[in-house]
């Protein structure tokens, strides 16, 4: 089992585990729709919609098993303004697949690429992975200034909400991650 040591600092940032206490900062972003506009198969949440999604993931504070979702909040003085997840996609490959949503009140200032960084650091460096890969071309920004790479552009690959979507996929490996590190800002 991994199970890291929280809450995991940055400079500006604490990254937790989320609780049922998180409701309304979480509700607050799920209930919009630019926000939810990517996720898949998901529209703008009901407050209760939004309890049943922070429950689940109140329970994401660990990788036990291939297929685990490790969700942490990032917390600032405001609250809750974004989530972070790393889903271990494959123990015998060392692959996880980085994911994020955060509320568009707090963009602009690098929190997300500073939580993911945080988050990358301890794929790589206390659990061992070997890739991390992103797939979401509305976040293909991000993942390029968290130093990965573009190495796919999937042409209409998945239908989304009802219309064909090209998925891009983005991957960092450890080398390179160890070779470009930078402490989160």
């Amino acid at each position: 089992m991994f199970q890291p040591t929280f809450p995991i600092r940055t400079a500006r940032l604490a990254l937790r585990p989320v609780t049922i206490d998180d409701l309304d900062d979480v509700y607050a972003f799920q209930r919009r729709p630019d926000v939810v506009r990517w996720m898949l198969g998901a529209e703008p949440r009901t407050r209760e919609q939004s309890r049943v999604s922070v429950l689940a993931m109140a329970g994401e504070d660990a990788w036990r098993a291939e297929g685990d979702c490790l969700t942490v909040a990032a917390v600032t003085d405001a609250g809750v303004i974004g989530i972070v997840e790393l889903v271990w996609r494959s123990q015998l490959d060392r692959t996880a697949e980085l994911g994020f949503v955060f509320h568009p009140d707090h963009r602009g200032r690098g929190l997300a690429t500073e939580a993911a960084t945080a988050v990358l650091a301890l794929g790589f460096d206390e659990f061992g992975l070997h890739r991390v890969y992103g797939r979401n071309a509305a976040s293909a920004r991000m993942m390029t200034r968290l130093g990965m790479r573009k190495e796919a552009r999937h042409v209409e690959s998945y239908l989304f909400k009802g219309e064909w979507a090209d998925q891009l996929v983005f991957a960092i490996l450890a080398h390179e991650w160890r070779a470009g590190t930078r402490t989160p800002s």
